[in-house]
């Protein structure tokens, strides 16, 4: 055989593969974006961690508006913590229950400076379930189900704190009628922070509810912070 049709039979062979790991990567991100362009919606996250675990994270309710405002219900042991975010202007409620702008809160220290990292590093569900997509290995369809091992990279990305090694992962999708209905991702690995090192083991899901049947009270106090 001569080598340049050698050639054109060993590239048109490769196209089949090429085309089976993007376009499932395509329908995630396809169905993220639909999510996206709907009036509003609502979401709850739920972090399952081992019992041994020293931070146990509570249920976060989320609500956000096309072009309005984002709402965030968050709670840690007993205490709730409540965020607002529009455009780029983002308030989170200190520990004493008071509205303060993310940027004041980075100035201060303790639990108040805690809750300034936790504004800063917040992904409302489409940009953290576009990024997951982008970090998959290889999306595999079975039915609604979207599944994929998470690159090196995309395990470490999960790890918000700290210095994180031996870092591996796993995502899921739910995509009904072509739109993000659920994700769930799955980290493991170490994470070195302060001097210490702690294990890692936690999993994530993010249902979607309420689409186009959403609506947001952003307390006054919070819209002043974010005009």
């Amino acid at each position: 055989m001569k080598p340049g049709l050698l050639l054109g039979v060993f590239l048109f062979a490769s196209i089949p593969f090429v085309a089976a790991d993007a376009v499932p990567k395509d329908d995630v991100l396809t169905a993220a974006r639909k999510l996206a362009d709907r009036t509003n919606y609502s979401w709850k996250t739920v972090v399952v961690v081992p019992e041994s675990a020293q931070f146990k994270p509570g249920p976060t309710d989320g609500k956000t508006e096309k072009g309005g405002f984002t709402l965030v219900s968050m709670s840690f042991g007993d205490r709730m913590t409540e965020m607002a975010i529009k455009g780029d202007k983002t308030c989170i409620t200190d520990p004493d229950g008071e509205w303060q702008s993310s940027a004041d809160l980075e100035k201060a220290e303790g639990p108040a400076r805690f809750m300034a990292w936790i504004a800063k590093n917040f992904k409302n569900p489409v940009d953290e379930a576009s990024e997951l997509a982008k970090s998959a290995k290889e999306l595999k369809k079975d039915g609604e189900v979207y599944s994929a091992d998470l690159t090196d990279e995309g395990a470490k990305g999960q790890f918000r704190f700290g210095s994180a090694k031996d870092a591996k992962g796993s995502v899921k999708f739910w995509v009904k009628e072509g739109q993000l209905a659920k994700y769930e991702f799955k980290v493991q690995g170490k994470v070195e922070f302060g001097g210490n090192e702690m294990d890692v083991d936690r999993t994530t899901t993010v249902e979607i509810k309420a689409v186009d049947a959403t609506t947001i009270k952003v307390p006054e106090a919070a819209k002043k912070k974010l005009t």
